[in-house]
C-alpha cells in the first residue's frame, strides 16, 4: 500500500539508500558512479549541445501546475540535477525534490546548485520504484533520460501516480527507440559505432556507453510508451518528437478522481 502523510519527510541532503537492491540495479548504479565526473561533459559532446534545449522543453512541460497543490516538484533520476535546476529556475515558488539512486551523481551536481541549494532544490538518494515519499505530495514528476534504466517501468509509473496530487503531470524525456530508423538510419549507426567509441575515449569506461546504446535500442517506440502510461492510470497522454525523433517528450496527467473502488497500491512485487 502507498504511504500517506500530511507532509513529506525533511530533506537533509544526499543520503545512501537503505533498502537492498537487486544485482542488476547495483550494477547500473556502479556504472553511473564511475562516470559521474564526466557525465555532463559527455552529454553535451554526444548531443552536440542539444541537451540544454531538450531540458528546457521538459521544464516547460510541467505547466500548468494544479492550483492549491503541494508547491513541490519531483525530479526522478536527477543525476547531476541539471533538470532540477531548470525546474527551480522556471518555478521559483516551488520546492524541487531531486531523487537519484546513484549518490555520486547527486554529489557531483551539488557544486552547481549555488544559492538554489539552500531551500529550493533538495537532493536525496531514492529508488524510482519505491520512493520514500507520502501519497499525493508533489504537483509534477519529471524524469529525463532515466526511465530506460529502470525495470520494470510499471513500478515507476505506479510510484509517480501515487506521489502526484490529482491533476499533476508526469513528464518523461527520453531518447527515441533505436528500433525505429531515425534520420534515415544515421542515428542508429551513431548509437552503434560512434557513441560507444567517444564515450570510451572521454570516460575511459567502455562498458558504460555500450550500456547506454543498448538501453536506447531496447526502449519502446513512442506510441507503445504512451500506451504503457495510459494502462498505468494516466490520462491526457501526449507525446512529441524533438530533433527528428532522437528525443521524445511524453506527458500524462493523474486523474482528478480515481475510479470507483480504486485505491493507491504498489504493483505486485514492489
Amino acid at each position: 500500500m502507498g504511504r500517506s502523510s500530511s507532509s513529506p519527510p525533511a530533506f537533509q541532503g544526499p543520503q545512501e539508500p537503505t533498502a537492498p537492491r537487486p544485482e542488476d540495479a547495483s550494477r547500473v548504479r556502479g556504472l553511473f558512479s564511475r562516470i559521474a565526473g564526466v557525465y555532463d561533459l559527455l552529454n553535451t559532446v554526444l548531443s552536440f549541445g542539444l541537451d540544454a534545449y531538450w531540458r528546457k522543453r521538459l521544464g516547460a512541460a510541467v505547466r500548468p501546475l494544479p492550483p492549491g497543490g503541494s508547491a513541490r516538484i519531483l525530479d526522478l533520476a536527477a543525476g547531476t540535477m541539471k533538470v532540477s535546476r531548470e525546474l527551480a529556475r522556471r518555478h521559483p515558488h516551488r520546492m524541487v525534490l531531486a531523487a537519484d539512486f546513484c549518490l555520486p551523481m547527486l554529489q557531483k551536481g551539488l557544486g552547481a546548485l549555488g544559492r538554489l541549494k539552500k531551500g529550493r532544490v533538495h537532493p536525496f538518494a531514492g529508488d524510482g520504484k519505491r520512493l520514500p515519499l507520502p501519497d499525493a505530495c508533489v504537483d509534477a514528476v519529471t524524469i529525463a533520460f532515466g526511465l530506460r534504466n529502470i525495470r520494470p517501468r510499471a513500478q515507476v509509473y505506479a510510484e509517480a501516480l501515487r506521489v502526484l496530487t490529482p491533476g499533476g503531470r508526469f513528464c518523461v524525456l527520453e531518447f527515441g527507440s533505436a528500433r525505429d530508423r531515425i534520420w534515415f538510419g544515421l542515428y542508429n549507426l551513431y548509437l552503434r559505432y560512434v557513441l560507444p567509441v567517444v564515450g570510451r575515449l572521454v570516460s575511459r569506461d567502455a562498458q558504460a556507453y555500450r550500456y547506454l546504446a543498448d538501453t536506447v535500442r531496447e526502449y519502446p517506440a513512442a506510441a507503445v510508451l504512451a500506451e504503457e502510461m495510459r494502462a498505468a492510470g494516466f490520462s491526457g497522454l501526449r507525446y512529441e518528437a524533438f530533433t527528428g525523433g532522437i528525443v521524445w517528450l511524453h506527458t500524462g496527467v493523474k486523474p482528478l478522481q480515481a475510479p470507483v473502488g480504486a485505491e493507491t497500491a504498489r504493483p505486485p512485487g514492489a
